[in-house]
């Protein structure tokens, strides 16, 4: 059971990060800012690379194609931030996360279009009650104990977790063949080239980006290094638990980040509530634990089917 202790750190870093992610967007990048957050985001991911090629001196040594593979990925990747962080800017981070609970769910859809995969009842039980849990979120109830469609968080989300579960199939694909590292290498610096095309050829972004280092640079350029470093640090041992368990059990641990992102944002709200604010009256918690465990459970069906 070793290996569920270590993987379970990387849903506690992401949860981490997300609150960062609403830190940075709430006071630093307030106007128009979601641009210049994955030109930083992408820019930092330059950090994980002399790691990665620490871990594995023959990154060099990929067939083209796959090295072709994973510089989709690294774009896929970049859209999974974008549509992320446009969702963020709308809504909480423990209502945005639960989305990507549907990562598996399309992941699962799509084999069975586009690669002829078999589903069976289990697991189409299982989806079923993953979209249910998303459904239940995806309603905000107001002041007036009305519900209204959350309609600026579940269409970049879903973009988001259709991009996710696309690049995870290629990813994966890859990995199977080169081998995790080489994997993490390429697209950490596809997410460079990324971040280095944006700051080149957006002019908007590119002085946005200036601006906000020359304004807040301390603070901007602490918060976004601590970002990164718990995201990449949160991938480095997730992949390390992928050798030490079967892929899917890996996987099952990343339902938890929901969990500890509620966690999080309700400790920090209470005792921190210049960092971050989340609704944590009775019924905004019982919904998101309501749809936190729906999900929760549709997810541990689905990779135990």
């Amino acid at each position: 059971m070793i290996w569920f202790f270590i993987a379970i750190i990387g849903p506690f870093l992401y949860a981490l990060t997300n609150h960062i992610d609403k830190l940075l967007l709430e006071k630093y990048f307030k106007v128009d800012g979601i641009g210049t957050l994955v030109l930083f985001s992408s820019l930092l991911s330059a950090l994980a690379l002399p790691f990665l090629f620490l871990a594995d001196m023959t990154v060099f040594s990929i067939s083209f194609t796959n090295m072709l593979a994973l510089a989709i990925v690294g774009i896929l990747n970049a859209l999974v931030l974008l549509c992320y962080l446009v969702a963020l800017k709308n809504d909480e981070a423990s209502v945005t996360v639960i989305f990507y609970q549907l990562v598996p769910v399309i992941g699962g859809i799509l084999g069975y279009f586009f690669l002829g995969e078999v589903l069976n009842n289990m697991q189409i039980l299982s989806m079923a009650t993953i979209i249910l849990g998303t459904t239940i979120i995806s309603f905000e109830i107001d002041v007036e104990n009305k519900f209204k469609i959350r309609k600026k968080v579940i269409l970049p989300m879903l973009a988001a977790a259709s991009f996710w579960a696309i690049g995870s199939v290629i990813f994966k694909a890859v990995a199977l063949e080169e081998d995790v590292w080489k994997s993490l290498f390429y697209e950490h610096l596809m997410l460079v080239v990324i971040g280095i095309f944006i700051f080149i050829f957006m002019r908007s972004h590119r002085v946005k980006f200036l601006a906000a280092i020359k304004n807040n640079s301390k603070a901007i350029l602490s918060l976004n290094v601590l970002n990164e470093s718990l995201f990449m640090l949160g991938n480095i041992i997730v992949a390390y638990a992928y050798m030490l368990a079967p892929l899917g059990l890996v996987l099952l641990t990343e339902s938890f980040q929901p969990i500890f992102v509620l966690v999080i944002g309700v400790f920090l709200t209470i005792f921190f509530p210049r960092i971050t604010k989340e609704k944590i009256q009775a019924k905004h918690i019982i919904q998101k634990v309501i749809a936190i465990l729906i999900t929760g459970v549709g997810t541990y069906l689905l990779f135990i089917s």
